[in-house]
């Protein structure tokens, strides 16, 4: 089984990517691990990704990523697996209500990989994970706004943001691939101030969440 795991950045993985070069990773010699580093952001992300699927197709693509969370009264540096993810802010403010390109009719809500606006992981390997099944959201600006979170959370009903989530739903689906995009929450969503940030607990959860994945494959 050949297992790519994903990220944006390094920093994120930096401790897989640690016992990765100690050759310190316990996990079944029938996987071959691969690890890609994509870049920061939706098109960085598809255009690494597919880059990466021209020369090897995987068995199983693993996201591995830290995000914002909505929801203030969550405990930082908990890991979600993302269920369904959409972009929101592929879409326009119209008489004081968010609209997506599916409201206004631009795109089908239907098209694959679309079903109902969502990209939705179907694989039963997301069914069979102990970790939260939740929902994310995938934007190209940081949400630091007031007025977008209450967008956001009326449309979406999100629990976390990240940037390059819905880039890796929507390859994958459209190559067949089955997929598990992690996520462990570093900070609330539009919080600016970085001393209110945890970063080390969502890395060190992220990574320890990975590893027992990789285990259990």
């Amino acid at each position: 089984m050949n297992c790519l795991v994903i990220a944006a950045t390094p920093i994120e993985i930096r401790p897989l990517l640690e016992k990765l070069k100690e050759g310190n990773i316990p996990i079944s010699n029938s996987i071959q691990l691969d690890v890609l580093i994509t870049g920061i952001g939706l098109l960085a992300t598809s255009y690494s990704l597919q880059k990466q699927l021209q020369l090897k197709r995987p068995d199983l693509i693993i996201q591995a990523g830290v995000g914002g969370c909505f929801d203030k009264k969550m405990k930082l540096g908990r890991v979600f697996i993302i269920k369904k993810e959409a972009i929101a802010d592929q879409s326009v403010v119209e008489l004081n209500a968010l609209k997506t390109l599916f409201d206004l009719d631009l795109v089908p809500a239907n098209q694959p990989p679309y079903q109902k606006g969502w990209l939705i992981n179907p694989h039963p390997v997301v069914k069979k994970l102990r970790l939260p099944k939740v929902t994310g959201v995938s934007v190209n600006e940081i949400t630091t706004q007031l007025q977008k979170v209450r967008f956001y959370k009326k449309q979406f009903n999100p629990l976390i943001e990240s940037m390059e989530g819905a880039a890796l739903h929507y390859v994958a689906l459209q190559e067949g691939i089955p997929f598990i995009q992690l996520r462990s929450t570093s900070n609330y969503i539009a919080e600016r101030n970085k001393k209110n940030w945890n970063m080390p607990a969502a890395i060190h959860s992220l990574n320890q969440s990975l590893l027992n994945l990789l285990q259990v494959l």
